[in-house]
């Protein structure tokens, strides 16, 4: 057996042995079953029986007194918010479940959701009725792939007795330990380009993988950045070339710093010259700081940012060797 199948069984022992287990001890009830509670709770649920505040209705029933709705067992055990923080420091009534989530929480098993609760019933609860309850392992489940995360469920049982002793209610609880799952971040968004009716043009045709130049339509002077007049004749009057595609390295630059989380780093910046003669300037991909050279010839490839944004990006041309 490996080390770490023996580390994993050796931990699975460890879980295993909480099975039977008293995590939380019998713990009694801060006041006993009252109709003042009831009362809250039966306008909180807008219950209608009458039995459970109605003393005559009650006996009309066949019962001595008003009872307690059954659901409302849990509510006569239940601690306050700082009882429920620190209950070890209280009373140690609960180390026992200290100790087992220390256990679950080794494992990587930090997170919790209550799957399912079934209750039985022995009898009512009446005014005057004092409540405990304990609290013992009833199962651990084996590790499994869940829709949270891997996990394994807990099972636990609480029953709940009388002053003699009696048990009035008993619960199956089940809870899921997981670990959770790494939640993968978004990338962020490229920053966006100011597109106007001068520009929008070309980011149109990039969004069809298409790189255009603009044209002077008076004196076919080809130019980039893209603008509304001609540099050379001062005409306004433009139209489009689609770009082959092939180029060389004219200059380049490696951003560090200050770091944007929409790109990788290092990042190579480059200044493209396209056979046309224009140049721009975009980013090379696949080609390290070390493996770029100026005139090192490049081809069009494309990046499609999100669904808003697509831009050209220039990798090494393949050379006949490769």
């Amino acid at each position: 057996m490996s080390e770490q199948a023996a580390e994993a069984r050796s931990y699975d022992e460890r879980l295993a042995a909480f099975v039977g287990r008293v995590i939380n001890a019998k713990t009694p009830s801060q006041d006993p079953v009252n109709v003042p509670m009831i009362r809250h709770w039966v306008e909180a649920f807008d219950l209608t029986n009458p039995a459970h505040l109605d003393a005559d209705a009650a006996a009309a029933t066949g019962r001595d007194a008003v009872v307690a709705p059954a659901s409302m067992v849990q509510a006569w055990v239940m601690r306050g918010y700082a009882k429920t923080v620190r209950p070890v420091a209280d009373s140690g009534a609960g180390a026992g479940f200290a100790e087992l989530v220390d256990l679950l929480a080794e494992g990587g098993y930090t997170s919790v959701v209550a799957t399912d609760s079934e209750f039985e019933f022995e009898r009512e609860l009446i005014p005057g009725d004092d409540i405990t309850i304990e609290e013992v392992v009833s199962a651990i489940g084996p590790e499994k792939e869940t829709g949270l995360g891997t996990g394994r469920f807990v099972t636990t049982v609480k029953t709940y007795r009388d002053a003699d002793d009696q048990v009035v209610a008993t619960q199956t609880w089940r809870t899921l330990r997981f670990k959770p799952k790494a939640k993968a971040e978004p990338k962020a968004l490229r920053p966006r380009p100011a597109i106007n009716l001068d520009n929008q043009f070309w980011f149109e045709a990039a969004k069809e993988h298409r790189l255009v130049i603009q044209r002077c339509a008076a004196c076919s002077e080809l130019r980039h950045p893209v603008g509304p007049q001609c540099p050379k004749c001062q005409s306004f009057e433009w139209d489009t070339v689609e770009a082959s595609g092939k180029a060389t390295l004219y200059s380049f630059t490696v951003a560090h710093h200050p770091k944007h989380p929409a790109f990788d780093y290092p990042l190579v910046i480059a200044v493209v010259e396209l056979e046309e003669g224009t140049r721009l300037i975009a980013n090379l991909a696949g080609v390290s700081p070390d493996e770029a050279t100026i005139g090192m010839a490049l081809t069009l490839d494309w990046i499609d940012a999100d669904p808003d944004l697509t831009l050209p990006v220039f990798r090494a041309a393949a050379t006949e060797e490769n």
